[in-house]
């Protein structure tokens, strides 16, 4: 029986062995009607969603209705372009992945004439100016590519 604290019974094993493996699942999809229209929406600095079967504004549409699985259709709406802050988290140290290489809140955002929110980040100056009831507003790349990323980020509205 192995000693606690050991990995192995060997006694001439003093030190852990590892290996690095990336287990990785490639694929592609389009991006349908739907998204695709999103999409080509925020090349264009517009932020689209789509009327759910009760009504409500979606954003970012969907192609199902979330509470009966209909499908939507492809009539997307114009929103915002401002929008108000739902709840954030600051990011005080950001990850080479992150949206931004400097400190910012992730944040769901509400667009105007949106019922729901959509998480996104946002460039403040610091913690102390983020709330939850911010207005902010989208800050669009200058040389969009058609992805997500062509928001850029969200701003506090002057």
């Amino acid at each position: 029986m192995p000693r606690p604290g050991r990995i192995c019974s060997n006694p001439t094993v003093t030190e852990l062995r590892t290996s690095e493996t990336k287990l990785e699942f490639p694929y592609s999809r389009t991006t349908g009607p739907v998204i695709g229209a999103f999409l080509a929406g925020l090349r264009e600095g517009k932020i689209l969603g789509i009327k759910g079967v009760d009504g409500r504004v979606l954003v970012p549409p969907v192609e199902y209705d979330p509470e009966t699985g209909e499908s939507l259709g492809v009539d997307l709406v114009e929103v915002g372009p401002a929008g108000t802050v739902q709840a954030w988290a600051w990011v005080s140290q950001p990850l080479p992945k992150h949206p931004l290489d400097h400190p910012f809140a992730f944040a769901l955002i509400r667009p105007d004439g949106a019922d729901s929110s959509m998480l996104h980040a946002v460039d403040a100056p610091n913690s102390a100016a983020m709330a939850t009831g911010l207005r902010v507003r989208p800050r669009f790349k200058s040389e969009p590519t058609g992805l997500i990323t062509d928001l850029e980020a969200w701003e506090p509205a002057q």
